[in-house]
């Protein structure tokens, strides 16, 4: 702009450069001073509280999740969170008890485990392995599932709500093949 200016004058009048504010003022913001006459006055804690009490009453309440359409992602990722949690907290859990063990003579070896497993009915064997393989099967494959959008892959909505059930029905189909073996 300033060769230009240099070269022709008259192409930047007053009237020209009149809509632009001049560097000086916009960096001062001398052109630009807002003023609020705000009048003020002292308060005691109670009344303070009082009026804060008031004004939350009259703000509106965010709707939060109540206005969204539940998806299966929602579910997904709520699940995939507490599957990681039991996993880890019942491995830690059942670590310090096998630790402790001998201490309190609690019989935690795996030949007195499998002897107790083995005399339960088929049927609670079956489920018992069916709700123990659930949380793993999920978590595993979800995981496999998120390790694949790391890689830029599989990412636009359809294929994510696609990719959601496919993890959905996988883990209910290998947990029920690992429930019978």
């Amino acid at each position: 702009m300033r060769r230009l200016a240099a070269q022709q004058p008259t192409c930047f009048s007053r009237t020209a450069l009149s809509k632009f504010a001049a560097p000086a003022a916009v960096a001062t913001n001398s052109h630009y001073i807002q003023r609020r006459p705000a009048a003020t006055q002292n308060l005691n804690t109670d009344d303070g509280s009082q009026i804060l009490v008031k004004q939350r009453l009259n703000r509106p309440i965010s709707p939060h999740l109540s206005i969204y359409q539940p998806q299966v992602t929602w579910y997904l990722s709520g699940l995939n969170r507490i599957t990681g949690s039991v996993l880890s907290g019942g491995l830690y859990t059942f670590g310090a008890a096998y630790l402790v063990a001998p201490l309190f003579g609690w019989h935690l070896e795996s030949a007195s485990m499998a002897a107790a497993f083995a005399s339960w009915p088929v049927i609670a064997k079956v489920a018992t392995k069916f709700f123990i393989s659930l949380p793993f099967t999920f978590h595993s494959f979800n995981g496999v599932r998120h390790l694949i959008w790391d890689t830029g892959s599989k990412f636009g909505n359809k294929q994510i709500q696609r990719s959601g059930w496919f993890v959905v029905g996988l883990t209910f189909v290998t947990s029920a093949l690992l429930a019978y073996v």
